[in-house]
């Protein structure tokens, strides 16, 4: 039985203060449609933009992990990321009204009880797992950072670090399923050393910064007029050293909650894939930096493996889904501007098509004619009427619309194509339709090769008298 999406019921907000930036903020979890995935919205600046919870939209992991798209970008994401994973939802979208999450205590215990309070919505959509095919590895020699993600059919983790720390000393976490997160890991605070501390506040990077958010571990020998002044600045009556090693602002929630809360900033960095994932990921010292590194040579992965499976898909002798006759229904486009042959797979989130190539094309009569390469702007063309049948195919009558594109991105053109060839282009929504409004991902193979990708929004409009065929 496939499982299915997840969002939550009903919007709920949590307030705080950010750590780094000290601005008091608002952070608002709204229910989301299927697809959509985790966005955040900074509702505080104009246009209100949208930042996709993406490993690509990362830009800074010094002292949490930054994501920044459309002129905004949105600070210290793990901890909320790691929530939303933890809770098991797909499809969340959270509204900000500031630069950074809030901190609260450190941890990601008050964003799960509050995601608890909206409840979850079971979608009609199916969850899209990527389960890790065979070991992915990271390493950092410098950092002695090693991490790698292994088959499994759950979603494990195993942390160790190691800092040198003779307080510290060398600490490990795991859980053995991401359904023991909120029990074991989502209370787990983040920690600092003292030295990052006081270097922190001389440096004014720590705005929000309090006793009551952070472990803060002892490392070095401290004299009581540093203890006092420290008192001071956090307002407090008095600061001393545990016995464990730590200032006695608070008492450890587990004797290796460091090691769980770097459990934690994994889990939320890992979330920025953009899909579940099923595996066991084991991690030694691992950090923002490397924890985004990882996920995007998961990404890159998820990628290769979905090459694979548009590659897979074509049988040139099984019987099309839709034929070139059934396609001329459907799509305005007639020789020799037709350029898709067979539809193959059709949902009501993607669709895969193939163009063969001929030497009788007409546009290799006079596109070197001498050493004959397909027009990437005909792979495009080909690519964007595929995609034309699956954002057609959301009416009753499709003879009845013509596709205009809107928009093409991030187009990428990466081998010749030659006479002879047959591509396989596969569209994906990447959101929902709306307003006859669809943004997709296409790919475009030979073989199993990848050799055109982009980009594409397009928009579906009803036929005049007067209008021809467009795409």
């Amino acid at each position: 039985m496939n499982v299915k999406q997840k969002t939550i019921k009903r919007e709920v907000s949590v307030s705080g203060v950010g750590l780094h930036t000290g601005a008091n903020v608002t952070l608002t979890f709204c229910p989301a449609p299927e697809n959509h995935g985790f966005k955040f919205q900074r509702v505080d600046l104009e246009g209100q933009p949208i930042v996709e919870a993406d490993a690509d939209n990362v830009t800074d992991t010094s002292r949490g992990t930054t994501i920044s798209q459309n002129g905004a970008s949105i600070s210290t994401v793990e901890h909320v990321m790691a929530s939303l994973i933890g809770m098991d939802l797909d499809n969340v979208l959270m509204k900000l009204d500031g630069p950074e999450a809030p901190i609260m205590d450190g941890s990601a215990i008050l964003f799960i009880e509050a995601l608890e309070s909206a409840e979850s919505q079971v979608q009609d959509a199916d969850r899209e797992y990527f389960q890790i095919p065979h070991n992915i590895t990271y390493t950092e020699a410098d950092r002695k950072v090693e991490i790698v993600a292994m088959p499994l059919d759950d979603y494990r983790f195993t942390c160790m670090i190691d800092y040198n720390s003779p307080v510290l000393g060398s600490q490990h976490a795991g859980i053995t399923s991401i359904a023991e997160f909120k029990k074991e890991i989502a209370s787990c605070r983040t920690f600092c050393f003292l030295h990052e501390l006081e270097y922190q506040l001389q440096n004014n990077l720590i705005k929000g910064g309090d006793l009551n958010n952070a472990i803060v571990i002892v490392d070095k020998e401290v004299t009581s007029e540093e203890l006092n002044h420290l008192a001071k600045l956090f307002n407090r009556e008095d600061i001393a050293v545990a016995p464990q090693g730590i200032l006695n602002n608070m008492d450890l929630r587990y004797q290796n909650e460091p090691a769980r809360h770097k459990l934690l900033d994994m889990i939320g960095d890992l979330a920025l894939v953009g899909m579940h994932l099923k595996g066991h990921i084991m991690a030694a010292r691992p950090g923002h930096a490397a924890n985004v590194a990882f996920a995007k040579k998961i990404k890159a992965a998820i990628k290769k493996e979905k090459n694979k499976k548009v590659q897979r898909v074509y049988d040139p002798t099984a019987k099309p889904l839709l034929d070139t006759v059934q396609i001329m229904n459907i799509l305005p486009h007639r020789q020799p501007f037709l350029f898709v042959d067979k539809i193959l797979e059709l949902t009501k989130t993607y669709v895969v098509g193939v163009k063969n190539v001929t030497m009788n094309e007409e546009f290799f009569k006079g596109h070197f004619p001498g050493a004959p390469v397909m027009p990437g702007v005909v792979q495009i063309e080909a690519m964007a009427q595929v995609g034309g049948i699956l954002v057609l195919s959301t009416v009753d009558d499709p003879q009845n619309y013509l596709t205009y594109f809107l928009k093409i991105d991030n187009v990428r053109f990466r081998a010749q194509v030659l006479p002879g060839d047959s591509i396989v282009f596969r569209c994906d929504l990447m959101e929902p339709i709306r307003r006859g409004i669809a943004q997709m991902k296409g790919v475009g193979m030979v073989g199993d090769k990848v050799v055109v990708e982009a980009e594409m929004m397009a928009q579906i409009s009803k036929v005049k008298n007067s209008e021809t065929a467009n795409s």
